[in-house]
């Protein structure tokens, strides 16, 4: 086996670790430590391709690994998380049981309320836009539709923004239910929306051509210094509005 040629898939498994491990944590209500392990997911994400590149040993095995990694660490992880955000907002559970197992194969007492799994509309939209992505030879030098990554780290600032920001206004506004399930729609428009958005590739580093990429780099610096984790959403909207400015232009 060529060693080199494996580097950038080990860096992707790696990726797809740390989202199965961000999953338990989710699922055990540990938002902190889901996060954390996404972050460095993206971390892995980036560089992956990055390194692909740089080795020059790119290969279709890649392509597919990279997106079966983001299905899990920024498709299913945002879903969960905007599964659990949807409970604590109507103050319910998606599945309850209400009896205990009478054997192994029979229980009652299942109650399911279907409002969160609205939020697993996050999970089917990431993975109709990385499929979508796969076979679309347009999008190497642009996005079009919010990228999977962006994506997830947008709601995953979510509970990260009710557990360290402390401000009873935000907290309200995240927690209202109809606020949630906006967010959830707007997020699944966006993930396959036609919007062409800039990549955050530098083929130079002249500031001429990458104007836009330094001016978002910048401005997204300063909002997370000043804002902190409440920075994230206003810096996705940025992305957005920059990119949109940059098709005009």
């Amino acid at each position: 086996m060529n060693i080199k040629a494996f580097i950038p898939n080990f860096v992707t498994l790696l990726n797809l670790l740390c989202g199965s491990i961000a999953v338990v944590f989710v699922v055990n209500n540990h938002f902190t430590l889901a996060a954390i392990f996404v972050f460095l997911g993206i971390f892995f994400d980036f560089f992956d391709g990055l390194l692909a590149r740089k080795l020059n040993v790119q290969s279709e095995l890649g392509i597919q690994l990279d997106s079966l990694a983001d299905m899990v660490t920024s498709g299913l992880v945002p879903g969960l998380i905007m599964y659990k955000l949807l409970e604590l907002a109507t103050n319910t559970n998606g599945i309850t049981i209400t009896d205990d197992w009478s054997d192994s194969l029979y229980w009652s007492g299942v109650n399911v309320s279907v409002l969160p799994f609205l939020g697993l509309l996050i999970t089917l939209s990431s993975a109709y836009r990385l499929a979508r992505f796969n076979i679309d030879e347009d999008q190497q030098t642009y996005f079009k539709g919010l990228p999977t990554p962006a994506n997830a780290l947008l709601v995953l600032s979510l509970p990260l923004i009710l557990e360290f920001q402390n401000n009873d206004l935000i907290n309200a506004t995240i927690l209202n239910p109809w606020f949630l399930m906006v967010l959830t729609l707007l997020s699944t428009y966006l993930l396959n929306s036609p919007i062409k958005l800039f990549a955050l590739k530098f083929k130079s580093y002249g500031f001429k051509t990458n104007a836009v990429r330094y001016i978002f780099l910048i401005l997204s610096v300063v909002l997370l210094i000043v804002l902190q984790f409440a920075a994230i959403p206003l810096v996705i909207l940025l992305y957005i509005l920059l990119s949109l400015f940059n098709t005009i232009n």
